[in-house]
Order: C-alpha cells, then structure tokens, then sequence
C-alpha cells in the first residue's frame, strides 16, 4: 500500500515545475492588473482634460436625468424582457422544425426541404428592422387577428427572422454527427424520429451550444428594435425622457441596462467555449 503511494507521489521535478508554472500565473496576473490600470488611468485623463468634455458630460452623463429616467426605461426594459423570454420559446421550437425538414431524406420530401430552404434564404437576407416593419404593419392590415399589442408583432418578427439563422445552426449540428451513428441506431431498431431525437439531436446540441449562445445574444441586443412599430421598450422610454429633458443620458442609461441584461449570458457563454475546448485539447498539450 505504501509503495503504491510512493509511486503516486509527484516527484521532486514535477513539484519544482508545478510551483514555477504557479509563479508565471501570479506574475502574468500582476502584470495584466498593472497594465490594465495604466491603460485606463491614461484614456480616463485624455477623456477628462479634452475641450468639450464638460458638454459632453453633462449632455450624456447627467446623473440627475438618469436618475429621474430610470424608472421608466427600467419599465420599458421589463417589456424587452418578456418579448426576449416568449421570442426564445418560439425561436427554439421553430428553428428545430425547420432544421429538421431540411435534414428529411427521400424525393417525397423535396417540397418541404425547398421551402425551409427558401425560408432561410429569405429571412437570414433580410435586415430585421424591415422584417419588423413588414409584420408590424403589414399583417395587423389584413385584420387575422383582430387588434393585437404592438410587443407581440415584435415578438413574431424576432421569431421569423432569428429563426432562419438559428435553424442553420441547428442543420450544422445535426449534420456534423457521423452516418455511423444513424446506421448503428437504425441496425438496433430505432425509427427515424427516434434515431433523430435519442442518438442525433443530443450530440448535435452539445456541438453547436455556444453558436447558440451567441446568436442568443445578439437577439437580446435587437430586441430593442422593436421600438420602431411603437412600443413603450426601454429604447421608446429613453427617446421620450431625452426629448423631455434635452438630453442625451438617458440612452446612455437604456444602453447600460441592456449590456448588465446580455452580461452574464456573454461571461456564461465564453466559460461554456473554454471548457469544450479544454475538453477537446485534453492531452495534448505538452
């Protein structure tokens, strides 16, 4: 028992480098600490002692505009909120029906497969401020629905558009698992649905994660675009106070609140990326 604790014992060298590879650490550390601080010490003191800076500050950086607009920009960005949560919902089922059409083998299916081509032609090619445009405006015209909020246009113009992308993403997945996969669940008996939702669709998520993550991100930023058909968004809220106050803060304010809103999903995102591809390059690092 004892030689078997020996011979796991890391030896003299190992610890030698593992304490120098601890050493380098806190020294790169120290090092991106002090730089970062001079860095900023000297962009923070070009920015103050520039001619117009004091306009500027008080036309973008009032804190007494940011404070009497907080509450209504903080309402408004309760309203980007839920059409985020119900857009995510619609994105993430519509996108996957799509994605698998396109991946439907045999001629029978071909009618299918050209149309969530076409769709993702069509929409990944559009700007979303003129999809926003089109439903906001265009459907509500042929009276569908009856009266609807100006929030849910937004939200089936958020799905629409982010849904061709996310589907592509979504295909690439499901497509970069290997055939052998397929066959072998085929040879045991599984059906094509349940080949596709037990053997495949597990591994092609796992791959294309981060590519979701960031397309997630980029539709919580674009959320606020739906400003444009009229709703009372956090963007809408901070034309208004900047029109009533003649002043640009509270943008500046709508502008911070929607980056601590994507934050945490950027830093969640980044971790999620290094740890696959620290899973991938495990061992070979010499």
């Amino acid at each position: 028992m004892s030689n078997d604790l020996e011979a796991r014992r890391p030896s003299p060298i190992e610890l030698e480098r593992r304490a120098f590879r601890r050493q380098q650490n806190t020294r790169s550390v120290l090092i991106s600490l002090v730089s970062t601080v001079i860095f900023a010490v000297i962009l923070w003191l070009a920015v103050v002692n520039s001619p117009g800076w004091e306009q500027v500050q008080n036309s973008f950086f009032n804190w007494d505009t940011i404070v009497q607009a907080f509450p209504r920009v903080g309402e408004g960005l309760w309203l980007n909120i839920r059409v985020l949560f119900y857009a995510t919902i619609g994105v993430a089922v519509v996108s996957l029906i799509i994605a698998t059409v396109r991946t439907l083998r045999g001629p029978v299916f071909f009618p299918l497969r050209a149309l969530a081509a076409g769709y993702t032609d069509l929409f990944r090619g559009m700007p979303l401020i003129i999809v926003l445009y089109l439903v906001g405006f265009g459907i509500p015209g042929l009276n569908l629905f009856g009266r609807m909020p100006l929030e849910f246009w937004g939200t089936l113009a958020l799905i629409t558009t982010y849904s061709a992308y996310v589907a592509e993403v979504f295909r690439a997945g499901i497509e970069s698992v290997h055939p052998s996969q397929r066959l072998a669940a085929r040879s045991l008996g599984l059906s094509y649905g349940k080949t596709l939702r037990l053997v495949v669709m597990p591994q092609a998520i796992r791959k294309v994660t981060p590519a979701l993550m960031n397309d997630f991100i980029a539709m919580q930023k674009d959320v606020g675009l739906i400003s444009v058909l009229g709703a009372v968004d956090a963007v809408r809220a901070a034309q208004i106070e900047t029109a009533a106050a003649f002043n640009f803060s509270p943008y500046v304010l709508a502008g911070l609140l929607f980056v601590l809103l994507s934050l945490p999903m950027i830093r969640i995102s980044d971790w999620y990326t290094a740890r696959l591809r620290k899973r991938e390059q495990m061992g070979a690092l010499v």
